[in-house]
This record gives structure tokens, sequence and C-alpha cells, in this order.
């Protein structure tokens, strides 16, 4: 789950003035350095979108996380994913 406020720009607060626009615009996963998973997102997507993908894991390889917002913000989580023989 990505925790974003996701504001699309179209809600007033409570004193009626337009919050402005705040989107996660892109997220992508990598394994092992290449890319598996990649998501373009809209204003329309919901505030912490959660995202299932599936990613055959044939060697043990870290995976990062990235999401990038319309404001020039990007964050990053790594886990690392262990293959037993």
């Amino acid at each position: 789950m990505i925790t974003h406020p996701m504001e699309s720009g179209f809600r007033l607060n409570n004193v009626g003035q337009p919050i402005p626009r705040h989107i996660v615009q892109s997220f992508t996963c990598t394994y092992g350095g290449k890319e598996v998973f990649r998501a373009k997102l809209h204003p329309s997507v919901s505030t912490n979108p959660y995202f299932v993908f599936y990613v055959v894991a044939t060697q043990s390889a870290d995976l990062i996380f990235t999401w990038t917002d319309d404001r020039g913000g990007v964050a990053t989580h790594t886990g690392h994913l262990t293959v037993s023989d």
C-alpha cells in the first residue's frame, strides 16, 4: 500500500477553497535491477492505493518499490527476497 493523500484538486476545504492537487503519478517495482511492474496513476485513484502483482522469483535479489508524485516527491522502499534451493 502507498500512503499518500491523492488529492485530485477538485475538492474544497471547509472554507470553500480548492485543495491543491497532489497525486502519485507513477509506481514502479524492480527485481534484481529489472523493472517487473509499472503503473501510471491518475486523479481518480483512491487515497492510499493498494496494488497486487506477481513476480516469478528465480534468484535472491532486492525488490525496489518507487513512487513519484506530481510535486517531484520520490519515495522508495527496498525489500530483499530470498530464494532457497
